[in-house]
């Protein structure tokens, strides 16, 4: 991996960490008005996103068809709104691993989907990482308690996973991680507001607590803005299909800090789970290739008198 790879890849990481740890945020809104709460967390991400969206921000906007805008707005409603809405619904009847488990397949369906659309064959590492990840999820996990609907809801998070990464793609050049996180903040916020006005009428939105405003400032500061910037920076250098690998170790972060919570424990499946996800990632990533062109030389070399000494 050259420096520009290497940086991507941290930075994906550290994106999908903040996310995994923000799993503790995530339930202590159980009582918050959803659409309010998205409203809040997209809305404040949009305000301190919008100085950082660097300049000819305007310029650049303007220069975007109607199909990207459509994508954007697709991307804020799948990606987002949409992928928090499902992972809600799904947990009413479902205990939290089920969607977690399914979610987990994301990196496998990016890994076959992103190259298709791009007419061309899947790159059997990151395929065979993404198993891998796949498989370390969900060891991290286990299977809890769900019916129909939790199964349903939990196919649309994945949907919702996977369309964050992919209808990011075409608009990820023009736009650059900044503004792209910028525009989709800006849009998932005035689309929450039209959900909640629609679904809950007057009472869509209400002053939090403390705990929720604790919880809510998080969710804005430090895992959208810092989160969604590292995210799209980091896919930006090493494309969709790489960069979604890293999204396994959203529950392995979600393991290692439940602990600390009081709200799970971290055993041995989740220790053989993490190793899973993290062997996936450096395979899928390529992070384990300069260790194999390391020793192949050395290898090489080693036989190279072998073979003159049988020719003369």
């Amino acid at each position: 991996m050259n420096a520009t790879t290497t940086r991507g890849a941290l930075l994906a990481a550290l994106a999908c960490v903040l996310v995994g740890g923000s799993f503790t945020a995530n339930s202590l809104l159980g009582d918050y008005p959803y659409a309010g709460g998205q409203f809040l967390r997209y809305g404040l991400a949009f305000l301190l996103l919008l100085p950082l969206a660097g300049p000819g921000a305007t310029t650049r906007l303007r220069a975007l068809g109607p199909g990207r805008w459509v994508r954007l707005a697709l991307l804020a409603a799948v990606g987002m709104v949409g992928f928090n809405l499902a992972v809600l619904a799904a947990e009413r009847t479902a205990e939290p691993a089920v969607p977690g488990v399914f979610v987990g397949c994301a990196p496998v369906v990016v890994a076959v989907l992103v190259p298709l659309l791009e007419g061309r064959r899947p790159q059997r590492a990151v395929l065979y990482g993404a198993l891998f990840v796949a498989v370390g999820a969900f060891t991290v996990q286990g299977w809890g308690r769900t019916d129909g609907a939790g199964i349903a809801f939990s196919v649309c998070a994945l949907a919702g996973e996977v369309g964050f990464a992919v209808l990011a793609v075409p608009v990820l050049r023009p736009l650059g991680p900044r503004l792209l996180s910028t525009v989709v903040c800006g849009v998932a916020a005035a689309e929450s507001a039209v959900a909640g006005v629609l679904a809950d009428g007057s009472g869509w939105l209400r002053r939090p607590d403390a705990v929720e405003a604790g919880a809510l400032l998080w969710q804005a500061v430090v895992v959208t803005v810092v989160g969604f910037v590292c995210w799209y920076m980091g896919m930006q250098r090493i494309g969709a299909e790489r960069a979604t690998l890293f999204s396994g170790l959203i529950p392995v972060a979600a393991a290692c800090t439940a602990p600390l919570v009081g709200t799970g424990s971290y055993g041995a499946a989740q220790a053989v789970g993490s190793a899973l996800v993290f062997a996936g990632v450096a395979a899928g990533s390529g992070a384990a290739l300069p260790l194999v062109r390391g020793r192949w030389p050395a290898a090489r070399r080693q036989r190279a008198p072998e073979r003159s000494l049988e020719k003369l």
